[in-house]
């Protein structure tokens, strides 16, 4: 059996939901009905920064083997207005440590942006924070070379039929979405390992 670990904040902990309605244990079903050799592991922490999953790392992959890492961190420095450039330091920091302990590990990075519109408060400032936190993702997919979920929550943000009533987490439908949108990029990843291995 090969792990994947889920390392992320409450989007990947499934907030506010039962464990079952998380994404990664709907994508364990997904795994468990192509009979692949794969076992979810969800460490997402509500609130995690990160800054938070830097520290958290290596007592984390301390824990089991690592095969497959998925990595969705930023949501909440989003949120707090950190500067880029710290959340791209931290994000490749923890790439980093994932990669020196497990090299041979096939990484996921999970793309997030900005969940609200702010340049309708009228400044171009908002508006362009917005831009380079959506384009840091990509830009650090491509330059560790590792697969990359383009947005998590495509055409589930937004929507009040798909969101917890504070319209910023899922809610269980709307977290079929968010595995489907993982799915798209990790399904065909872990059937072609498992089929290069078997």
């Amino acid at each position: 059996m090969q792990n994947i670990i889920f390392f992320g904040d409450s989007l990947t902990a499934g907030y506010g939901l039962p464990a079952s309605a998380a994404f990664p244990t709907l994508l364990q079903q997904r795994i468990d009905s192509l009979k692949l050799p794969y076992k979810a592991i969800n460490y997402g922490v509500s609130g995690e920064t990160t800054a938070g999953g830097r520290q958290r790392i290596a007592s984390v992959l301390q824990r089991q083997p690592v095969d497959v890492f998925v990595l969705e961190l930023g949501a909440n420095d989003g949120l707090r207005g950190i500067p880029v450039r710290e959340t791209i330091q931290n994000l490749q920091a923890i790439l980093d440590q994932v990669q020196l302990k497990y090299p041979a590990a096939q990484i996921v990075l999970v793309g997030l942006e900005f969940p609200f519109d702010l340049s309708a408060f009228g400044s171009h400032q908002y508006g362009r924070y917005a831009a380079e936190f959506k384009a840091l993702f990509r830009t650090l997919a491509e330059k560790n070379q590792v697969a990359f979920v383009p947005f998590l929550l495509q055409s589930v943000l937004g929507r009040r039929d798909l969101n917890l009533p504070d319209g910023v987490h899922p809610n269980a439908e709307g977290y079929k979405i968010v595995a489907n949108n993982v799915w798209a990029v990790l399904g065909p990843l872990l059937q072609a390992s498992s089929s290069f291995s078997g």
